[in-house]
């Protein structure tokens, strides 16, 4: 899996999560529960992850979204 973006706006994971439905690109939203640790503030980021195999498509995606900005740099 590699991450794909992170964020602490609820709106935008939700919207790039949207995204990624529509398109069938098979990815999760890891850390999506750690409010319960930071007492619901949203200080941690969550992170959208995709599979290796489709990371190319879904940065292309998002780039097309202009969402390029918020895209985590390739490891």
């Amino acid at each position: 899996m590699q991450e794909l973006m992170r964020s602490n706006d609820a709106v935008l994971i939700s919207f790039v999560d949207a995204l990624l439905n529509d398109a069938g690109i098979p990815h999760f939203v890891a850390d999506a529960h750690m409010s319960i640790l930071d007492g619901s503030i949203g200080a941690l980021p969550r992170r959208v992850m995709v599979d290796g195999d489709w990371a190319e498509q879904a940065r292309r995606l998002l780039k097309d979204a202009e969402l390029g900005h918020e895209l985590t740099d390739p490891a």
